[in-house]
């Protein structure tokens, strides 16, 4: 019985610690073996999980204090480019706003045809006023045509 746990025990032992020299049993110097010692015993400490965290939490801290700068530098570079999309994010709300006003507006019972109405008077007026005559045409292309020079500066 005794001798299958020292078989057990003999099998069990690690097949690297064959492979790796001892410094304690080596035929080194004393100096040696110390410096062989501490370095085992700082490996021992630096694979420890306490020195991960050490190092996640440096990262982490070093990230965070460089972020300032990062996005300063990445708006810098980046100024058109931003202000631009968020010209085009503000218009869309806009346009979504405006939208779901509309829509409530729409819902009221007799709102809707009101403003259809009022909608289908304006046209009516336009049109008797400046598209029914040659004359009155040639009025709204001239006034069309000092809107472009204002817009365009032509």
């Amino acid at each position: 019985m005794e001798t299958q746990k020292k078989q057990i025990e003999t099998m069990d032992a690690s097949p690297f610690s064959a492979a790796l020299p001892n410094p304690t049993n080596s035929i080194l110097p004393p100096t040696v073996r110390e410096t062989a010692n501490l370095s085992q015993s700082k490996l021992s400490a630096v694979h420890g999980p306490e020195y991960q965290w050490q190092r996640a939490a440096k990262k982490t801290t070093h990230f965070l204090e460089e972020l300032p700068e990062y996005l300063s530098s990445f708006f810098q570079e980046n100024r058109r480019s931003l202000s631009n999309v968020a010209l085009v994010l503000t218009a869309i709300i806009t346009l979504k706003v405006a939208i779901a006003v509309l829509d409530a507006i729409n819902d009221i019972p007799l709102l809707s045809p009101t403003f259809e109405l009022i909608g289908i008077g304006y046209v009516t007026w336009f049109v008797l006023r400046y598209l029914a005559k040659s004359q009155t045409r040639q009025e709204l292309n001239k006034k069309i045509q000092s809107f472009k020079q204002e817009i365009l500066g032509e």
